[in-house]
């Protein structure tokens, strides 16, 4: 797969692009979509990336941050200037993907630059308290769960019960050794 670099990425094709995005693994897909450059990129791909659902919840606030909805926040819908509404509705469609649970928080990926978006919960708190609307609200539940590491699925309890256990009767009689060779 050719270096996701910013250079490498911004001088494909769309084509070339989309045929990237398809044919990546997941973390490769997260990567590239972290990578993505609003202001030269083709705002289709990473419309088709966030679409997918390998995409987890840390990246995609990640990628919302990254659109700098700051900008429009405040903006009427037609009141963005024509060469933004396609990235206008993009933040739109990745917004209500986190507020409807559409991506997965996993323990191994992390929100980068926390302190964007711990300044848009507290904005967004303040405009709360003054009855004031931005265009786009993060569920501050689900927003948690992209900070908060989870705790095991129903599922994945299962498979750990499942998991043969040491008898009872080894360990008490000295037959099970430690991980560092000693017997317990």
């Amino acid at each position: 797969m050719p270096k996701r670099n910013r250079f490498a990425w911004s001088n494909q094709t769309l084509e070339e692009q989309l045929q990237m995005a398809h044919h990546a693994s997941r973390e490769d897909l997260r990567l590239m979509a972290r990578a993505f450059d609003w202001y030269t990129d083709h705002e289709s791909v990473l419309n088709w990336m966030m679409a997918n659902k390998s995409m987890d919840l840390a990246s995609a606030i990640t990628v919302f941050f990254n659109g700098d909805p700051a900008r429009f926040n405040y903006v009427s819908k037609r009141g963005v200037p024509l060469e933004h509404r396609c990235a206008t509705k993009l933040l739109d469609n990745i917004c209500l993907r986190i507020n409807s649970g559409f991506y997965r928080a996993s323990n191994s990926v992390r929100v980068d630059n926390r302190q964007r978006l711990d300044r848009w919960m507290m904005f967004q708190q303040a405009d709360r308290i003054e009855g004031r609307r931005g265009r786009w609200i993060l569920d501050e539940d689900i927003v948690q769960k992209a900070l908060t590491p989870s705790d095991p699925t129903p599922e994945m309890r299962a498979v750990a019960e499942l998991r043969p256990q040491e008898p009872a009767s080894m360990i008490e009689t000295g037959a099970v050794t430690s991980a560092i060779g000693r017997r317990i």
